[in-house]
């Protein structure tokens, strides 16, 4: 048993008869009453997102995780399929599981974390940024640039990123998995 002082991103916990896996959490001591945690968890099972306040030292079930190194391989509907790379031992996950499917490239290395006691896939963890193509990106017009003017931009995996007026087709760009934001674009 764990307790809210142990809660960190990435953390699998049993809650509800369900798994979930903390997104987000902040720690919070009023000036006035008992200080507390508020999460932002998402289910392993079915990606249901859901928002919760724990009290300070509330005790928390954690799950016993072990992370494997997967290859991501290919998409069929909603399941996508990887390989382990050290045993290629292949598994098939849900669409709503991931982080986020749509930056997933072919060949792309994820972490995979996996109940210890049942061998169940729970969640991916995407790597903190992706180097993508842009496919497709409507011409930026010149002296258009007063402020931080963003146009949409549709890169190799079929994803639409709002980048900067100066980015091309062809155009490597580097974006954070967490928010789907365009961080830089790469010199080759």
């Amino acid at each position: 048993m764990a307790t809210t002082a142990d809660i960190r991103n990435g953390l699998c916990i049993q809650y509800n008869n369900d798994i979930y896996k903390i997104v987000e959490f902040l720690h919070v001591k009023p000036g006035k009453g008992p200080a507390f945690v508020r999460t932002k968890m998402r289910s392993v099972t079915n990606g249901r997102v859901l928002e919760n306040t724990f009290s300070a030292g509330h005790k928390i079930e954690t799950v016993r995780v072990e992370t494997h190194k997967f290859q991501y391989l290919y998409p069929e509907g909603d399941q996508f399929h990887f390989m382990n790379v050290e045993t290629y031992e292949q598994i098939t996950l849900l669409k709503d599981v991931l982080d986020a499917p749509e930056l997933l490239k072919e060949g792309e290395t994820v972490m995979v974390q996996i109940n210890s006691d049942t061998e169940l896939p729970l969640a991916v963890d995407m790597p903190a940024s992706v180097i993508l193509e842009v496919t497709y990106a409507e011409p930026g017009v010149k002296g258009n640039t007063a402020t931080n003017a963003t146009k949409p931009a549709t890169v190799e995996t079929g994803a639409t990123i709002n980048v900067p007026l100066f980015i091309n087709e062809g155009d490597k760009i580097k974006i954070d998995t967490s928010n789907s934001a365009y961080m830089e674009r790469i010199k080759e």
